[in-house]
């Protein structure tokens, strides 16, 4: 006789039920169990005991076998492919959750963290600069190849820059664009272009080529308001050592994919960072037609002259002529050249001849030329732009 009963137990057959959990269709046995509850039953009845309990649970017992799975039991290959890609499928989800759940949480930076964040950033832009200004402009496109996030990084140091400048040297020539597209092409005081009016820019070390987004702007919205016969065509050629977004086209500016005498404006805003960079402004005298502009504009503390003579006297030799120089500007001093055609180029030699300086002239260029193989013109006749170490 039982002292006392508890539904799920049954004390005089010393077997636990799960009687009542099991109707529920809470509780299923392990394996495990089964197997020992299997070799009970075995016992009992060779014993010639068997409970009344553990017969009536003996079917019960084998479909809790057939449709439980514990991960014990073997899976044929067939199943195991498609169980296999599911549970691959749930952890790349659940590992993907989880790093989103860790980007999302993120905590914002102390301003300590921002602070040092910052000069972090500011050494690595002022590392990549001086790079850039003391190699030549081929050694400069292997290292953008190499490692073209450091054209991305100089760029993010270099937009910082600019936010502390009183004036961009690249909004002064939009600038200027906009006042000389007031007046016909080719006339006094309007922009050059080409035999069919054509205006053709191109701008050398363009970085992300703000100034030919600006330009393409200008002209859509002119062009609407202008009536048929003022309306302007103008085309920007941008060219820099890394393609920064689909204006720009992938180049040494020594050597550029167009033809000769295809442009009629060649800018080069602070990109003569180069040794050799009277390279970029041959290169710019052969794609210019003839009576194309050459507009330049370079940091003042540059010039080793302080004033920028030497270096007008140096574009002087390589065949440009020298328009004007705006040093307005307290950080940038602004030049313009053009290139002049043929007639104007026999009238000037036989000037020189006649005042016997032709020879002079030409002794000047030899003389030139001899001092840049010795010593690049990056390193004397512009400085470069190198920023104090901290």
């Amino acid at each position: 006789m039982a002292l006392f009963k508890v539904e799920g137990w049954n004390i005089d057959s010393k077997e636990i039920c799960f009687d009542a959990a099991r109707k529920d269709g809470k509780v299923k046995k392990s394996r495990k169990e089964r197997k020992e509850y299997q070799q009970k039953l075995a016992e009992q009845r060779r014993n010639g005991g068997a409970s009344e309990v553990a017969e009536k649970n003996k079917e019960e017992e084998k479909a809790d076998f057939e449709v439980e799975d514990d991960g014990e039991t073997e899976t044929p290959a067939e199943e195991k492919k498609p169980v296999e890609k599911k549970q691959k499928k749930r952890k790349a989800e659940e590992v993907e959750s989880t790093s989103q759940a860790v980007t999302t949480t993120k905590k914002p930076l102390t301003a300590l963290q921002q602070k040092m964040l910052a000069k972090l950033t500011g050494s690595r832009f002022r590392w990549i600069n001086e790079q850039l200004y003391t190699i030549s402009s081929d050694e400069a496109l292997k290292l953008i190849k190499e490692q073209p996030q450091l054209f991305d990084e100089y760029h993010d140091g270099f937009r910082s820059q600019v936010q502390s400048w009183p004036e961009n040297p690249v909004d002064v020539f939009v600038e200027q664009i906009r006042f000389r597209a007031n007046k016909p092409v080719n006339a006094p005081g309007g922009l050059p272009g080409l035999k069919d009016k054509t205006i053709v820019v191109a701008d050398m070390g363009c970085g992300e080529a703000q100034l030919a987004l600006d330009i393409n702007n200008f002209f859509k919205d002119y062009n609407k308001k202008a009536k048929k016969f003022n309306k302007r065509s103008c085309k920007v050629h941008s060219f820099d050592l890394k393609k920064a977004n689909e204006r720009v086209t992938v180049a040494d500016i020594k050597n550029v994919p167009l033809a000769d005498e295809s442009c009629t404006i060649v800018v080069f805003c602070l990109a003569l960072m180069g040794t050799n960079f009277l390279d970029f402004v041959n290169e710019a005298y052969r794609i210019l037609a003839p009576r194309g502009e050459l507009w330049i504009a370079e940091i003042k503390s540059r010039f080793a002259d302080g004033k920028g003579e030497e270096f007008v006297n140096a574009l002087k030799l390589q065949g440009f002529f020298h328009k004007n120089t705006d040093d307005s500007n307290k950080m940038f001093t602004r030049f313009e050249f053009f290139k002049p055609p043929q007639d104007i180029i026999e009238e000037r030699k036989a000037k020189l001849e006649r005042r016997q300086k032709f020879i002079e002239v030409e002794t000047e260029k030899e003389e030139l030329q001899k001092k840049r193989q010795k010593v690049p013109e990056g390193k004397w006749l512009l400085k470069p732009c190198i920023y104090k170490r901290r």
